[in-house]
């Protein structure tokens, strides 16, 4: 008995070491967290980053075309209130595949490796704008985290920030679903293009029109229409959405 007292409190000592070592690791991590220099920002790009980074903002929605930066700075801009601990997480929903009423079929446990596919624009971000071993270690820690829309539902988001990605692939129902999951201390930021749907019945179009209003804006609700002007990807592109009306 005393042999077997002895091992579980030198189990305990260590554990509490461990525990110790884990916690300072995780502020030095945090401490050490870098964030590179943002590439060229026009106005409108810099008055978005503002919006999200303003203290009494609770959703920022953009409108925007292809290449036009608008999934950058929403999770750089993210990512910088997770440095600055002012929230916990930024979880990232997109629809899957190219119709967000399709499910995954996924049994628990497969689902991260089903998805993974879509929340490759998260993660090929944070490696841009941190590193590769930062972006493993957020992912790894869950500070950074991407959630299918049919997975949603349920769910209460409390202190993170929320980037909704690829809204013009959401229906009005969907959408509906992840904005009434707003918990507290919560940032949304919701980026479409309205000329890019997959789906016959995109709702981005109709939600982004309701909360573009003046009480919006007094709720710290704001609204962005990027042009071809901030499409930064290449001038190519900048050219051929032009062509498109895109």
């Amino acid at each position: 008995n005393i042999n077997n007292m002895r091992k579980k409190a030198t189990r305990l000592v260590r554990e509490t070491q461990l525990n110790d070592i884990e916690e300072k690791f995780r502020d030095n991590f945090l401490l050490d967290f870098k964030i590179k220099r943002p590439f060229y920002l026009n106005h409108n790009h810099k008055d978005f980053y503002n919006q999200i980074r303003n203290k009494e903002t609770n959703m920022v929605f953009v409108d925007g075309p292809a290449g036009s930066a608008k999934t950058y700075i929403a999770i750089y801009a993210a990512l910088e209130e997770l440095r600055e601990e002012k929230v916990d997480k930024v979880i990232y929903i997109r629809s899957v595949i190219e119709s967000a009423a399709k499910s995954l079929g996924s049994l628990p446990g497969e689902v991260d490796d089903k998805f993974l596919p879509y929340a490759m624009p998260l993660l090929e971000k944070v490696r841009e704008i941190t590193s590769d071993s930062t972006c493993t270690i957020l992912k790894n820690r869950g500070m950074i985290e991407a959630i299918p829309v049919n997975f949603v539902r349920g769910l209460t988001f409390n202190n993170c920030v929320v980037i909704v990605d690829e809204a013009q692939n959401l229906t009005k129902g969907e959408l509906t679903t992840i904005l009434t999951r707003f918990g507290r201390k919560t940032k949304y930021i919701v980026c479409g293009d309205t000329h890019q749907s997959d789906i016959n019945k995109s709702g981005f179009s109709e939600v982004y029109q309701k909360f573009s209003t003046v009480d919006c804006i007094e709720n710290g609700i704001s609204s962005f229409r990027f042009g071809n002007s901030e499409i930064v990807r290449s001038k190519i592109l900048r050219y051929i959405c032009k062509i498109l009306g895109a």
